[in-house]
This record gives structure tokens, sequence and C-alpha cells, in this order.
């Protein structure tokens, strides 16, 4: 990453009609970590098959709360697919966080989820599976090519937004309709 590329992270890359990559068509990345090592991220708009009672069930960690237990896991990405990285904004001691922006945290430690079955967890949240790593350079690369736009994150987009309208609000942000864009890219 060069001196004149700010650090990406608390900003949204979302997935321009041009990406061609399957895995991330459509898709919305909150950026967690961006530094000389590259960046890491969570895709914050891609269901996957699981809810949160299947993982929970999974863990041995036991809930009566049907709406929690029936809330969507998401896909965060083809990196660790099985682990989980919840997305919050609670800034209470867990056992393993990462402050991503004020008020906004990664967490990895099965604390958050036993907190949340208890009923005592973080008021917002989003539970991945997986998450999305770019080496370094990457992603200044994919950035370079038009495969990104890039949004600041904010909770209301996070936490609020339907799963099937983030990824063309996440533009509109910034002023960009996705759907009157073509879906390639060049050089003239």
């Amino acid at each position: 990453m060069s001196a004149l590329s700010p650090p990406l992270v608390n900003h949204l890359l979302v997935a321009l009609p041009s990406l061609l990559d399957p895995g991330f068509a459509r898709s919305v990345s909150l950026i967690c970590q961006h530094d000389g090592n590259g960046a890491m991220g969570v895709m914050i708009n891609q269901p996957s098959d699981y809810t949160l009672g299947d993982v929970l069930s999974q863990m041995d960690i036991a809930s009566d709360d049907e709406a929690l237990c029936a809330r969507p896991v998401l896909s965060g990405g083809p990196v660790h697919p099985e682990r989980g990285f919840v997305i919050h904004d609670d800034p209470r001691d867990w056992d393993s966080s990462l402050t991503v922006a004020e008020g906004l945290y990664l967490t990895t430690s099965r604390d958050i989820l036993e907190a949340l079955a208890r009923g005592n967890g973080p008021a917002n949240v989003l539970v991945t599976l997986g998450c999305a790593g770019w080496s370094p350079g990457q992603l200044e690369q994919e950035l370079a090519e038009n495969s990104w736009l890039t949004v600041p994150a904010d909770a209301g987009l996070l936490f609020d937004t339907p799963l099937e309208q983030r990824w063309q609000l996440a533009a509109s942000r910034i002023g960009v309709d996705l759907f009157r864009l073509a879906g390639y890219s060049g050089n003239a």
C-alpha cells in the first residue's frame, strides 16, 4: 500500500457490475483491517444456509429466544468459512475483539455468542461465517481495475437495512445507481 493510499478500515466495498467473481458479485463487504499486510473484511449482504440457531446448536450453546435463533447467518467470505465473525456495536471487553471504528467491533470469540443466547449480547449484531482477505496490494489493484466502489460504513446500513437492499443502498450513499452502470469496464 502506498503512502498516498489511505486505509479503508470502516469502509464498505461495493461490488460493481463489472466484477465477475461469482463469490463477490453484488456483494458489500465491511473492511475491518487494512494495512501493509493486506486487507480483511466480511461480506454483509450474502445470506448463508444457516441460522444463528444452527450455529449456536453446533457450538452447544442453548437459547430459548426463537427470534434470535431464526436470524440468518451471513456468508462473510471464502476465507475461514468454518469460523464465526460477529460485527457489533458493544464496547464490552470480549475475549477476542478488534475495534473497526468508534462504536463498531469485530469479535471472533465464543463469549459474545453465549451473551447473545442469554439475552444480554449486543443490541446490534451481524453474524457471519468466513471472511474475505486481500494480500498486500491486491485490494488496491482491484480498486484500480474498477471492481469496487468505496463507501463510508454507517450503522444504519449495517444493522437496519434489509440484506437485499444493502448493495444498491450502499452505492446510492455516494450518488451511484448501480442499475445504470454497464456490466463491463475498460480504459479509453
